[in-house]
């Protein structure tokens, strides 16, 4: 399933934030192409890393670089669908300390879950997962227009925000224990996604400006 939009409401202004974001994300993705591996390295959060102490500006640098093509259209197509209202909610500088605060809980999370990893992490993942959280919080009954996919079956769809964004914190979750049990075979940062959406859920409200007309539900 691919969410497009929120098909229940429309920002009251131009989400400039998250439009800076995706801009900044994918600036940063042709300067990782053009810088190759190395470059990648350096910037990236490595867990050992942190805990000794060291190159702590790539918990910011790292959340704005992305592994490959799939990685950051996938990211942005999500951030794209839930930013806006929440940008809407709290008001643009609220919502960037959010989203930057929401990015640097999930690989602290990540970090606490493998600290002595000396596998590179980077990616928006966590903090879109952060605006996720705050996004089922806030507008849980709100259309989510989404692209379903199954094989070469491919239809659009309206689904609740409750119900899509909570089979997706299941999922990282059931993923997240797979890890635990030593059967994951992928390199996702499952405990960044896990620990990002929680932050978000249980903070986003904290964020929201005090001038926000009532909407929800």
């Amino acid at each position: 399933m691919l969410p497009l939009s929120d098909a229940s409401r429309e920002p009251r202004s131009i989400p400039a934030v998250t439009i800076g974001i995706i801009v900044l994300n994918a600036f940063v993705f042709l300067l990782e192409l053009m810088g190759g591996e190395a470059s990648v390295t350096r910037w990236c959060v490595v867990p050992a890393d942190i805990v000794a102490g060291r190159h702590w500006i790539t918990l910011l640098t790292a959340m704005f670089m992305h592994g490959g093509w799939m990685h950051i259209l996938g990211n942005m197509i999500f951030l794209w669908a839930f930013g806006p209202e929440i940008e809407d909610a709290m008001g643009p500088f609220r919502y960037l300390a959010f989203y930057l605060l929401s990015g640097l809980i999930a690989f602290i999370a990540q970090i606490a879950r493998m600290p002595h990893s000396t596998v590179p992490n980077l990616g928006a993942s966590g903090a879109i997962a952060g605006v996720m959280g705050a996004f089922i919080v806030t507008y849980p009954r709100d259309q989510i227009k989404t692209v379903f996919l199954l094989g070469w079956f491919t239809r659009v769809t309206f689904i609740p925000a409750a119900l899509l964004i909570g089979f997706w914190f299941v999922t990282q979750l059931f993923n997240q224990v797979g890890t635990v049990a030593g059967v994951q075979t992928d390199s996702v940062a499952y405990m960044a996604h896990v620990g990002g959406f929680i932050f978000g859920a249980v903070a986003g409200r904290i964020f929201e400006s005090s001038q926000r007309t009532a909407q929800e539900m």
